[in-house]
């Protein structure tokens, strides 16, 4: 495999490797005790199998632009990646990185003293001088920060696994399979599939690639190197996590649940490293998600948004979200995540299929369906007006828009024969 390959899926890695996917998995091992490997399976099912496939799929398709406006319409995929963007870069995702960071580096270190606003200034100060230089985003971050950034968080794992916490106990959950789909939402890997296509082909034209053919080879190869590593260092955190429901007991919160577990197995020194690989984890991803953000708005705009204002502007507004707290963002930001990510997997995935499709329309018809039912699940979920809902195929798998999907799908593709008959016979 060729070093650009490797430094270009190191970079890819440390991108999606961010605040969600530190604390989810732990806290879905604990949740699914025994059943930790159904939770686990279902987590890389949404967060690695389809941000993998998904970044692949739209360097294929075109790119992240092209890609989904050319199968949605202009106006649909111009929404949904915009809105994609949005929550990946300035609203969710990214304050996120400033606030995990805070909760799980500097205030198990050193108190609180300094503040939440004076630290996320700081932090988006540095994630802002990392990201002003568009060329720059992908080596800093393969070359740099991951290496050190896998060796750390090794290092826990394996001293997890030689020196279990306890014995792992009974399910906390009853759904451990839907509680996985819904972390995989969460950490958002799927939804920065708009963005970080972006950044890997602005990478792969900068290593010197220039034939598409080369381009997507080496993204391929890429998204293999980041997808294998994601999977291995989530089945030893969501292990860790299933192993320390017995030793700490329910009710802890996400992010306590990973220092305490780190701090039980390394005592202090754990938590210095812990807060090493936090600090690591969310400054890549946040680099990575600034890079993308401004790179799809100057692309969207037609450069009416230059890359620098970009930059700036998503840093401004994170740090802003950022002060809402850990806590408060995972909130707001689940209803949001559960209504934009089905059609937007739904389409990454039939973006595979795209050319052996005789039109669009199945993949707007299949889009449309998962929005709906995911739009109305949420619904219910939030204010409980729909109880029909729960009835629904696949609702305790958490994939009760799937059916939906593929009914549209399949409408979508009589409506479009039916349309091409019409119009052959006027």
């Amino acid at each position: 495999m060729k070093k650009n390959t490797v430094v270009i899926g190191l970079a890819l890695f440390a991108m999606f490797f961010g605040a969600g996917n530190l604390i989810f998995p732990p806290f879905l091992g604990m949740e699914s005790g025994t059943d930790w490997v159904i939770g686990f399976l279902c987590f890389i099912l949404i967060d690695v199998a389809f941000s993998c496939l998904g970044i692949f799929a739209l360097n294929a398709g075109g790119g992240a632009n092209v890609a989904v406006e050319s199968s949605l319409g202009k106006v649909p995929g111009l929404v949904l990646n915009t809105a994609v963007i949005l929550c990946t870069g300035m609203i969710i995702a990214e304050p996120r990185t400033a606030a995990t960071t805070y909760e799980m580096s500097i205030v198990p270190l050193f108190g609180d003293s300094m503040g939440m606003l004076l630290f996320s200034v700081l932090f988006f100060a540095v994630v802002l001088a990392l990201s002003i230089r568009q060329t720059r985003v992908v080596t800093i971050i393969g070359k740099v920060l991951t290496p050190l950034l896998v060796l750390c968080v090794f290092v826990i794992i394996i001293t997890g696994i030689v020196y279990p916490l306890g014995d792992i106990g009974a399910p906390l959950s009853e759904h451990p399979a839907q509680d996985g789909i819904l972390a995989g939402y969460q950490a958002m890997d799927v939804l920065a599939c708009v963005g970080f296509a972006i950044v890997m082909e602005n990478a792969v034209r900068t290593a010197g690639y220039t034939r598409r053919e080369d381009q997507l080879k080496v993204i391929a190869g890429a998204s293999i190197v980041a997808g294998i590593l994601l999977a291995v260092i989530y089945g030893g955190l969501t292990y860790l996590g299933a192993s320390s429901a017995l030793a700490f007991g329910a009710g802890m919160d996400r992010s306590t649940l990973i220092v305490e577990i780190t701090k039980h197995l390394l005592g202090n020194t754990g938590v210095i490293i812990l807060g090493i690989i936090v600090g690591l984890a969310c400054l890549t991803t946040a680099i990575g998600l600034t890079g993308a953000s401004a790179s799809y708005f100057e692309r969207t705009t037609h450069g009416k948004i230059s890359y620098r204002v970009g930059v700036v502007v998503t840093v401004l507004m994170s740090v802003a979200i950022c002060n809402l707290g850990l806590n408060a963002i995972v909130a707001f930001a689940a209803p949001i995540l559960s209504v934009v990510c089905p059609p937007f997997m739904v389409c990454l995935v039939m973006l595979l299929f795209k050319k052996r499709l005789s039109s669009t329309w199945p993949i707007k018809g299949a889009a449309f369906g998962a929005f709906v039912i995911s739009l109305l699940a949420t619904i219910d979920d939030t204010y409980g007006v729909l109880p029909a809902i729960k009835q629904l195929p696949f609702t305790d798998l958490g994939f009760s828009w799937l059916p939906f999907a593929i009914v549209g799908g399949i409408l979508g593709a009589v409506a479009f024969k039916v349309s091409k008959g019409s119009k052959a016979v006027a």
